[in-house]
């Protein structure tokens, strides 16, 4: 008598390995580990807030509170808290208190730490993590991670993310060994190396926080610490596959080629510093509240200093508030700009300009295509520049419009210093003309929202919160009688 095959085992569908859903025929619910469930973008987004959230409660606790002089402890409330984390995890610096005076030693440390982690990104520093103890990474873990340092090529995350770490520390090491000539004479040496550490870290990750209580204006003519801060923010700055590539470039020139990518980055990188140093110091070159009273040296070491500065790192060694407006309308364009891909830096970045800048001058030329390099830019790169600077001129002007309608009309909170606020909290610069503390605390929550939206990226997080992308499948003919311009 012939034997009956048993029934074959229903095999789970790919909707059921990636929703945990029920296979078709039943069987047993496949359940993804909750982190594999979140896309990329869903992670960077849900993270940073985590953090953010963690870091301002850590900061609220009075024991990272400073002493006033009769014994007290200073008064720190949530929402201070919430925005000072804020702020140095999204590496902006922006501050409603005086991190030199309101926290003390313990409260500093965990500022520089919240300053690490969001310069490197949360999910880097998961992954360091993953590679000390040996783990396997699986697929999804190895995208998010390249989505995080804008790598090219997901197969080398993992040397990736220890080159970034070795290269990140010791870049760090090596600046505040050359800060602590300049802070041990000053503090001593058990203090003066902690101020290095401190402001070194600060530097490399652009995120703008001083132990000082006008940031850095005491060093406007010092070239040593002025000229060691200004290259750590210029190599934070720079990006972290640009920077791999140039010293593998300069190791080996045969084996490793600059990158397209490098080469189009460096070039805006250099230019825009030029621009901002000879405009600073011609538009400030006889201000008696900023360049004025300064020497020819200085002056242009103060004007290459605020050049640096702008590219989202936060520290000052002039006073903003007291700058021109001209100046001022320089400053907004280049915090606007920003850093590099794949950096500690925010702003729309200098890639997503001049390929905004280069397609406008294509269409002006009636060319039908850009080129650079010897190579073409593609549609999708051009649309993504263009949504990317859309949405964040969309956040800015927004949230511009928020702190106009919840400023209670403080004397010296002007329209120009709420435009300047919106922007340096966006492109998390962290420079300011003196008015975070004046602002209402409603206020403070629109800049922290924007701190984080510009650290995430407003197009990272308009992808991690909208509907999966389904083509289209069926393609339209072209309409050519729609006018523009």
């Amino acid at each position: 008598m012939p034997r009956t095959p048993l029934p074959a085992r229903p095999i789970p569908s790919s909707a059921s390995a990636e929703g945990g859903g029920r296979p078709e025929g039943g069987g047993r619910r496949v359940r993804l580990p909750l982190i594999a469930r979140f896309s990329p973008p869903q992670l960077i987004a849900l993270s940073f807030a985590l953090a953010i959230l963690v870091g301002g409660l850590l900061l609220w606790l009075p024991v990272m509170h400073g002493v006033n002089a009769d014994g007290t402890v200073r008064p720190v409330n949530f929402l201070q808290a919430l925005f000072t984390a804020t702020s140095a995890l999204c590496v902006t610096g922006l501050n409603v208190l005086d991190p030199s005076r309101d926290f003390n030693r313990l409260g500093q440390v965990v500022i520089m730490l919240l300053i690490q982690v969001g310069g490197l990104g949360i999910i880097t520093f998961g992954t360091a993590f993953a590679l000390i103890t040996r783990r396997r990474m699986a697929f999804t873990e190895r995208v998010q991670v390249a989505q995080q340092v804008s790598a090219l090529n997901i197969g080398d995350v993992r040397s990736l993310i220890r080159n970034i770490f070795l290269y990140t520390f010791v870049i760090e090491g090596v600046g505040a060994l050359l800060l602590a000539f300049a802070f041990v004479p000053r503090h001593g040496l058990g203090l003066g190396l902690y101020y290095a550490v401190f402001h070194a870290v600060s530097a490399f990750n652009n995120a703008g926080f001083a132990l000082y209580s006008d940031n850095l204006m005491g060093f406007v003519g010092d070239p040593l610490v002025s000229g060691v801060i200004a290259l750590l923010i210029i190599l934070g700055g720079t990006g972290f596959l640009v920077q791999l590539n140039v010293v593998a470039h300069l190791l080996n020139p045969r084996r490793h080629r600059l990158m397209l990518h490098s080469r189009l980055v460096l070039s805006v990188m250099a230019a825009l510093l030029a621009v901002g140093t000879l405009a600073y110091l011609a538009l400030e070159w006889s201000n008696p509240r900023t360049l004025g009273p300064l020497g020819f040296g200085e002056k242009l070491l103060a004007s290459f200093f605020q050049s640096v500065t702008t590219r989202t790192a936060g520290f000052n060694t002039l006073d903003y508030g007291a700058m021109t407006l001209p100046t001022l309308f320089v400053t907004l364009i280049l915090m606007f700009i920003g850093a590099n891909p794949g950096s500690t830096g925010g702003g729309i970045k200098t890639s997503t300009f001049y390929v905004i800048v280069v397609s406008a001058w294509s269409m002006v030329l009636g060319r039908r295509s850009v080129n650079l390099y010897g190579r073409r830019i593609d549609t999708d790169t051009i649309l993504r520049a263009m949504t990317v600077s859309l949405l964040s001129l969309g956040l800015i002007a927004g949230m511009f419009f928020l702190l106009l309608l919840l400023n209670t009309g403080h004397p010296n909170v002007l329209f120009i210093h709420l435009l300047f606020e919106a922007i340096s909290a966006f492109a998390t610069v962290g420079l300011s003309m003196n008015a975070t503390p004046l602002l209402h605390p409603d206020q403070h929550v629109v800049l922290i929202l924007l701190m984080y939206l510009g650290r995430i990226g407003p197009l990272t997080f308009a992808v991690a919160f909208s509907r999966p992308d389904h083509r289209d499948l069926v393609r339209y003919p072209a309409e050519r009688d729609i006018l523009i311009g």
